[in-house]
């Protein structure tokens, strides 16, 4: 079953980006802050985790910030 959009297109593009890297994305339970969470390719407690907000205070910043996560993430590299 394919994601909701984020309502933000920047954050949405940020999204797009992880999901190509292999991150996966999980919607936040009912009494959550959050949009959403998502987590890196890496199926086990070791992996990255981070939460994806529905209106952070800069949007774009928030877009970078996924971005550069995304980009950081050693699992899978280690793996080689």
């Amino acid at each position: 079953m394919p994601r909701e959009r984020h309502p933000n297109k920047e954050i949405e593009q940020a999204l797009q980006f992880a999901e190509l890297k292999g991150w996966r994305y999980f919607k936040a339970g009912s009494p959550s802050h959050s949009w959403g969470r998502m987590f890196c390719g890496k199926k086990d407690r070791d992996g990255c985790i981070m939460s994806i907000w529905s209106t952070p205070k800069s949007s774009e910043g928030h877009a970078k910030q996924i971005r550069r996560n995304v980009n950081k993430c050693q699992c899978l590299k280690d793996k080689k």
